[in-house]
């Protein structure tokens, strides 16, 4: 079976690739020709991963699936959400957008959120969605050099180090994307 992922970030789609039954080929969107950037117009998460698959699958033909994240923070009613890769504006750099959390963050002693991927799958022309939330709080400052986006400044609920200081395994385990990605697998395997 040929499956796309609708990505064009080459570490997501490895990172995907080897949590997918063997039997499944994962294409990214450059495999398929696709290079220009596909809509993420949506007022949800979910809306955007759904409007993502459904352009791959109306303008390119194939089974896939996509996903979207955003980081919720309680006191902040959920901000930035569905905005969160562009939260600091639309050049969409993980350092002004950490940074623009923290100062927004400065006055609040609650620092609960959560991080929230959904990913939707069209195949064989059915839609289906898969969730995985991962609880935790906003440190108050920067730490790690690993993982991307707000890792430097999230900690997952009962660890005291940040997805920046931990390993891509130990993240997937406890993380949004792997819980996300465990669901889509298992659906997978039942087929």
């Amino acid at each position: 079976m040929k499956l796309v992922f609708a990505t064009n970030n080459i570490n997501k789609l490895k990172e995907v690739q080897s949590m997918v039954p063997k039997n499944i080929l994962l294409l990214g969107l450059k495999d398929i020709g696709c290079f220009e950037d596909v809509p993420e117009t949506q007022e949800t998460i979910e809306g955007n991963a759904i409007q993502k698959a459904k352009y791959i699958k109306e303008h390119y033909g194939y089974d896939c699936f996509a996903d979207d994240t955003g980081l919720e923070v309680n006191a902040l009613d959920g901000e930035p959400g569905v905005y969160s890769a562009r939260y600091a504006g639309p050049q969409r750099d993980a350092d002004d957008n950490m940074d623009k959390l923290l100062n927004d963050l400065s006055n609040h002693q609650n620092r609960k959120a959560q991080f929230k991927t959904v990913i939707a799958l069209i195949l064989n022309n059915e839609l289906s969605t898969f969730s995985g939330i991962c609880p935790g709080e906003i440190t108050k400052e920067k730490h790690g050099t690993k993982g991307f986006g707000y890792d430097p400044i999230f900690k997952a609920e009962g660890h005291d180090r940040t997805f920046a200081e931990i390993s891509l395994e130990e993240k997937n385990k406890v993380g949004h994307r792997g819980k996300a990605v465990r669901k889509l697998v298992a659906f997978l395997n039942s087929l």
